[in-house]
């Protein structure tokens, strides 16, 4: 599109029909709109050590390396021959001793990833299609393969203001599109790719499904972006909660006794069913090699300790230093004894958790009353001071915010290089009473001194906490970070008795819940640890992984797909078989929705399972099962239902669904009952994006922006109405009934599916970035939103511009279903900060988030952000670099977000008022 091109922008054309796009709810007309108006500042700062580390984060690039792969692959090389799971504790812990050790000065809690501060390694052996540098021939051949994966790499965008993505520099070139790699280890990386071409699990699992019927619409669906079917190749395992429970109680070398014992009960007895029984013998032999593989990773760090000891001139330095290393030597063998000791094995553990998998969403879980029997201990002891544990804290948070995640270029535009590392705060305890305690409250703090993306904060709330807590917790809210969010204990527990009845949960042990990811609710139970003589009960995660299987249905894509016959329109492609029917009625579109709906997550299954199944066989978890309850009792992995509770690992993800909710209603209105528009006028408004351009022509992904072609004014009329049609989000019965008749169906029709391991799905709804990726591949939906636009974000959240009747009438839709039938929703709101100043405007926002949870929602977060801030920062990326937002369940640098998304949170409603 030239300039001379350009007619009137969709803002202008509505506004002549009386209908605007932009939309601020509330307030008294004081907001000066020429003026950015900063958010609330509570007076916090960090410690000089944390803001030390803290610019240095900011300072770092992504990096990547190929230390890992490299020892990894030559110990996997070698032990050719060997049973496969104890082969791959033998690499994994080889691969482990030979980890660079990374210590910066000031540290009080050390350990990386990988020797840089901010840096991350893919896994060559899961998937390797992105893996190849850009001066090897392999890249000529990956730049001309057509294969799926790299069909959606294509289409995928990420860091649209640059923050922390490295491109092609001298001496580096850039991977995945954002992790920088030294020059000097392209040929390392080439000989690890040249051996691991044609063993990957990705080749292997495409090999083997290419057999099977099916395969062809497999990789169509992620072609055309209407889903993502790759469950296993790309985040296998994750969205988790972390259980720090036996290092704590046992420490490391209690857990390879406890291997050591449990393999000498069960070598040689075929307990069970005549195979599974065998298999202990070498679960627990494979975990004992992979624990002292851990171990000889924390002796590097000693032994580099030991070097600069003497080296060190600074006393002071010094001092902390050996202060450090007895607090490694002890934690590479013992359980802890104090809060220091404590945080470093539960640091360790995390690391080692996301070194052996590419794993997202592995989550502290209710990290303040696990640690807290040490941090009590301390106290009354006098070992240590609240100002001490809280610089502890905030330590923390840079170092979970240095964690990065390695994935091809579209996961990474729909994670947004978030690990989604989500600490939960409040809940009850196993009697039904409130569990916060003065951890969760310096958990808070240390968030308000420290405001980092990483780990982000979850309040699991309930009617029986206390007052001053929520309004701690909205007090950091109006910071504008985008945390904490919050969850509905009532809710979540709920989902979580109906989901794993049938393995034993009980009212009690569904207390103990946590989220893992940036939402999933996950089943938790309590343990039991022993600190000083005292016997203190925390709680735990309790299942091996979640929403794995079904990965991201894009459901305004059906919707289009059922309108033209199972094409997809913006490819071309025949996506699905022809259903041929006339469409007469609404009756019979809906019918179809579901049928083609039901027909796509019966492929992603199939083949979800088959990538599960080979990834259990190839790459078996080890040490994330020993960490999981349950694995270490019955000597099984996480994926041969080794965990406590195992019907949380496949679940069935949605994207778009208000836009979906919005399409029906427009058709259901104006084409069944009205008869406006036929069918016919319908798709030829569509197939034509209603007269403008496309989003990715003009270069903006949002409503408003959107520019009409010279000759598209024949469409104004159709698109009028499509927008005027009845929407979610206003408490309108006739929007609000088709989600309850959708939400009805979808959160019924996958518990009778069944997962690789024999046990029912389950519907999740959030949307991470997807929205995004989905939004910028589909052609114009029946609702009136254009080609390429963003589709609304969440799941429970109103389409921009829509919700025009304020928060109370967005939450009655939202509302109008049970939502402890799905492992969450997600609602997202973005206030002004004028409307929550003050200690009157914190009370106004603890009570809105009451008034949703009271009324049956499951999830609500805030952005606290002036659009005008937002617009600035997209034009000056340089000054903005510690900009945050929320996304959607998590939150983002915004020089780190993509411009669809970036797009798309401006075009929010803005609530001026609460």
């Amino acid at each position: 599109m030239t300039t001379a091109e350009k007619t009137r922008k969709l803002t202008e054309i509505l506004e002549e029909k009386g209908q605007g796009l932009n939309f601020r709810y509330g307030g008294d007309g004081s907001i000066n709109r020429d003026e950015i108006v900063e958010r609330e500042d509570l007076g916090y700062s960090a410690s000089d050590r944390a803001k030390a580390l803290l610019d240095d984060y900011y300072q770092a690039l992504a990096s990547t390396t190929t230390e890992w792969q490299y020892n990894f692959t030559r110990k996997w090389e070698e032990l050719e021959g060997d049973l496969t799971v104890l082969r791959r504790a033998k690499a994994q812990a080889y691969a482990f001793a030979h980890l660079e050790p990374a210590i910066y000065p000031g540290e009080l809690i050390v350990g990386a990833k990988t020797n840089y501060l901010r840096g991350s390694f893919g896994n060559p052996w899961l998937i390797q299609s992105f893996f190849v540098a850009k001066s090897s021939e392999l890249y000529e051949k990956y730049k001309s393969d057509s294969n799926a994966r790299n069909d959606i790499d294509k289409l995928a965008q990420i860091g649209a203001g640059g923050g922390n993505v490295t491109k092609d520099l001298p001496g580096a070139i850039s991977l995945a599109g954002k992790f920088g790699l030294r020059a000097e280890e392209v040929p390392a990386l080439n000989k690890i790719t040249d051996y691991w071409a044609g063993k990957t699990l990705e080749e292997v699992g495409e090999r083997i499904s290419s057999t099977v019927p099916g395969f062809d619409v497999k990789n169509n669906l992620l072609r055309t972006a209407t889903s993502r079917a790759d469950s296993a190749y790309t985040i296998p395992v994750g969205r988790t909660v972390v259980s720090y429970y036996y290092p704590l109680e046992y420490g490391f070398d209690g857990m390879i006794d406890i291997c050591d014992q449990k393999y000498l009960e069960v070598a040689g007895q075929a307990d069970g069913d005549g195979y599974g029984g065998i298999d202990r013998m070498y679960f627990y032999q494979a975990v004992s090699i992979v624990i002292k593989g851990i171990q000889a990773w924390i002796g590097n760090y000693i032994k580099e300790l030991d070097r600069r000891i003497p080296l060190t001139d600074d006393p002071k330095q010094q001092a902390e230093y050996e202060g450090t290393r007895e607090v490694l030597a002890w934690i590479q063998h013992e359980p802890p004894r104090t809060f220091r000791e404590a945080v470093q094995i539960c640091w360790f553990t995390q690391l080692a958790l996301v070194n052996e998998e590419v794993a997202s969403g592995m989550s502290p879980g209710r990290l303040g009353q696990v640690l807290y029997p040490w941090y009590d201990q301390d106290i009354k002891n006098g070992r240590t001071t609240d100002e001490e544990v809280m610089e502890i804290l905030e330590l923390m948070r840079v170092k979970f915010t240095a964690i990065d995640l390695f994935v091809s270029t579209a996961s990474s535009s729909v994670l947004m290089g978030n690990t989604f590392s989500n600490v939960a705060l409040g809940g009850l305890t196993r009697d039904g009473r409130p569990a916060n305690n003065k951890l969760d409250w310096m958990f808070l703090e240390a968030a308000e001194r420290v405001p980092t993306t990483q780990p982000t904060l979850s309040v699991l709330w309930d009617e029986k906490l206390p007052e001053d807590f929520l309004l701690k917790a909205a007090e950091v809210v109006k910071l504008g970070n985008g945390f904490p969010a919050y969850m509905n204990c009532r809710v979540a527990q709920e989902f979580v008795l109906d989901q794993c009845a049938h393995e034993g949960m009980t009212v009690d042990q569904a207390r103990a819940f946590a989220i893992g990811g940036c939402l999933e609710t996950n089943a938790g139970t309590w343990k039991t640890v022993h600190v000083g003589g005292e016997e203190y009960e925390i709680p735990s995660g309790a299942s091996g992984a979640t929403v794995n299987g079904v990965h991201f249905i894009s459901n305004p894509s059906v919707v289009n797909l059922v309108l033209f016959n199972g094409m997809d329109k913006r490819t071309g492609i025949q996506l699905l078989p022809p259903h041929n029917r006339a469409l007469e009625t609404y009756e019979e579109f809906w019918e179809q929705y579901q049928a083609y709906y039901e027909f796509i997550v019966g492929i992603q299954l199939k083949f979800g399972n088959i990538q599960h199944d080979l990834h259990r066989k190839y790459l078996p978890t080890l040490f994330g099962s020993a960490t999981t309850p349950g694995c270490l009792d019955k000597g099984h992995d996480i994926e041969h239902r080794g965990a406590l509770y195992n019907s949380t690992f496949f679940g069935v993800e949605s994207t778009g669904t208000v836009n979906m909710v919005n399409s029906l209603a427009a058709l259901k209105k104006l084409v069944y009952e009205e008869g406006t528009y036929s069918l016919d006028e319908m798709r030829d408004a569509i197939e034509n994006n209603f007269g403008f351009y496309t989003a990715s022509e003009i270069g903006s992904y949002s409503m408003s922006e959107q520019v009409q072609k010279p000759e598209g004014g024949e469409y104004d009329q159709i698109l009028s109405d499509c927008l005027a049609a009845p929407k979610f989000g206003v408490g309108d019965p006739y929007a609000d009934g088709i989600l309850q008749e959708y939400e009805k169906w979808f959160c019924k029709f996958p518990r009778a599916l069944r997962s690789f391991m024999d046990e029912p799905l389950y519907p999740c709804q959030i949307s991470v970035s997807t929205h995004g990726v989905f939004g910028n591949n589909e052609v114009a939906t029946p609702d009136g939103r254009l080609a390429g636009v963003t589709f609304a974000d969440a799941s429970m959240s109103a389409a921009p511009g829509t919700d025009r009747k304020g928060p109370y009438a967005l939450f009655e839709s939202a509302c109008c279903w049970d939502q402890s039938q799905s492992q969450n929703s997600q609602m997202n709101m973005k206030i002004h900060p004028t409307a929550i100043k003050s200690d009157v405007g914190t009370k106004h926002l603890a009570d809105l988030v009451r008034a949703y949870m009271v009324s049956g929602g499951f999830h609500i977060q805030f952005n606290v952000v002036d659009s005008k801030m937002l617009q600035k920062a997209k034009k000056e990326p340089e000054n903005y670099r510690d900009l945050m937002v929320r996304v959607a369940g998590f939150t983002q640098y915004w020089v780190e977000i993509s411009k669809p998304i970036q797009d798309e949170i401006i075009a929010r409603t803005e609530y001026e008022g609460v």
